[in-house]
């Protein structure tokens, strides 16, 4: 192993060891599957909403996950305080914009979120983070096609700069970058986009990563790593059974992952920003 995938494997074990609380503030309709998610991974779930105690839940928290997935004003509100008592007691905060850009309101909510509070990392579709830093792409609901990897390189560079937020793009291959610094992911399978919730999950995941890493590019390329690995191996078991038998199996192979688990199933490919912001792939 070279050293950062070194690195990446050892976070698994503390991850495992540790068992961080993470205060999800999610959407009604993955809130089961991201508990479940968590628990197998080996961190701590937690949901809580009300205005009236999230402050108090998000301090004490190893990570605040805010996911805007069936977002109402009130909830909003109900983010930005939990998001200030996060970012006044150093627990990271992780944004996932769900359908930004589909609705003003989806769109607004986020950025509100991203101006009120202290974002550390924010994990979205293509789409989705396109649409955070004024660039147009199309998105249907929640849900947007990939683009290449290298345009997704680009603008995960140029939207990590702009948000001030490492910033990780999901899709075919994932990308992640602080700005300078971007990471291509490979793993996973195509039976994760029939199951509901399965970004999601995802961000809670990397919270789990970012509550026992200070630094979270190395923390994040951690969590797609393994995620990605956890769906390839299920797939391998169940992609001529269905999307349900491969849920189940995701959910298993996440509690059965080990630091050896990423071989052959998946791969960090790493690029530095040219001078005009793209990545050197």
């Amino acid at each position: 192993m070279n050293t950062l995938e070194n690195d990446i494997t050892a976070l698994l074990t503390k991850v495992q060891r540790t068992k961080p609380l993470i205060h999800n503030m999610t959407n009604v309709v993955v809130t089961n599957f991201t508990a479940n998610g968590l628990y197998a991974l080996g961190a701590s779930p937690v949901m809580a909403y009300a205005p009236e105690e999230v402050a108090d839940m998000a301090k004490i928290a190893g990570a605040l996950v805010l996911n805007i997935g069936t977002l109402t004003k009130e909830q909003v509100e109900a983010m930005i305080i939990a998001g200030k008592s996060a970012n006044e007691h150093g627990v990271p905060v992780l944004l996932d914009p769900v359908g930004a850009g589909a609705t003003a309101f989806r769109t607004a909510s986020a950025l509100r979120i991203l101006r009120e509070v202290k974002v550390s990392l924010v994990r979205g579709n293509a789409a989705e983070i396109a649409n955070l830093i004024g660039e147009s792409r199309e998105i249907k609901g929640v849900d947007a096609g990939d683009g290449a990897d290298n345009e997704n390189a680009g603008l995960g560079l140029r939207a990590s700069r702009q948000l001030n937020a490492i910033v990780a793009i999901t899709g075919k291959e994932d990308v992640i970058s602080d700005g300078s610094l971007c990471r291509v992911v490979s793993g996973g399978d195509a039976l994760l986009t029939q199951v509901t919730g399965a970004g999601c999950l995802l961000t809670s995941v990397l919270g789990a990563f970012a509550a026992v890493e200070k630094d979270l590019l190395l923390a994040g390329t951690a969590g797609l790593a393994f995620y990605g690995a956890a769906a390839s191996r299920a797939a391998e078991r169940t992609s001529e059974i269905g999307p349900g038998s491969f849920q189940a199996a995701f959910l298993d192979e996440l509690a059965k992952l080990h630091p050896h688990s990423l071989k052959g199933h998946a791969a960090v490919r790493e690029f530095q920003a040219s001078a005009t912001g793209e990545a050197l792939i």
